[in-house]
């Protein structure tokens, strides 16, 4: 009977292998388990406190909105006023006679200040055409020529509506129209 006894503890050897085999598969599953259960709280946690932060910069900002609101005047729309009629001047350029066309454009954000200029437009008027005919027809040929002319009209209103209404009237002057002959 021993010899019966003796093939059984290999068998039991054997047995013992396959829990140990199964012990091993335990221990990668438990180990898998447990970084992904870590990485979950990490990225929650990190969630949380950054949501928490989050919430709070947003009503910081709030409420800095509401006292830059109340500080600095929110921007208004542009008006735009059309000067008519266009300007025409002309020029004695190479022995022939030239001649300029331009229809200009008042833009500005107060309408009551844009009012305000309007009793001076016949002013107005006389220095756009001083200012148009005083320039060398061929630099105003060249779009750098017309951009210059266009920023020293922009002055030119600028100074005038300092000067008369005490305030800075208008933002920009605008040419709609610009033909050269």
């Amino acid at each position: 009977m021993a010899k019966k006894q003796a093939p059984k503890a290999p068998t039991a050897d054997a047995a013992g292998d396959k829990p140990a085999g199964k012990s091993k598969l335990k221990l990668i599953i438990l180990i898998v388990v447990g970084l992904l259960l870590a990485i979950g709280l990490s990225v929650g946690a990190t969630w949380f406190f950054l949501g928490k932060n989050a919430s709070k910069d947003e009503e910081a900002e709030k409420t800095e909105e509401h006292s830059s609101e109340a500080a600095a005047p929110v921007k208004q729309p542009a008006i735009y006023e059309l000067v008519a009629p266009a300007f025409i001047v002309n020029f004695n350029y190479q022995g022939r006679q030239r001649y300029m066309q331009v229809s200009v454009a008042l833009m500005a954000r107060d309408q009551a200040e844009l009012d305000a200029l309007k009793v001076h437009m016949p002013v107005l008027r006389n220095r756009l055409v001083m200012l148009f005919s005083g320039q060398d027809f061929a630099a105003l040929m060249t779009p750098v020529g017309k951009e210059m002319l266009r920023q020293q009209a922009t002055a030119s209103v600028q100074e005038l509506a300092q000067k008369e209404t005490g305030k800075m009237a208008i933002e920009q002057v605008l040419f709609t129209n610009f033909v050269l002959q």
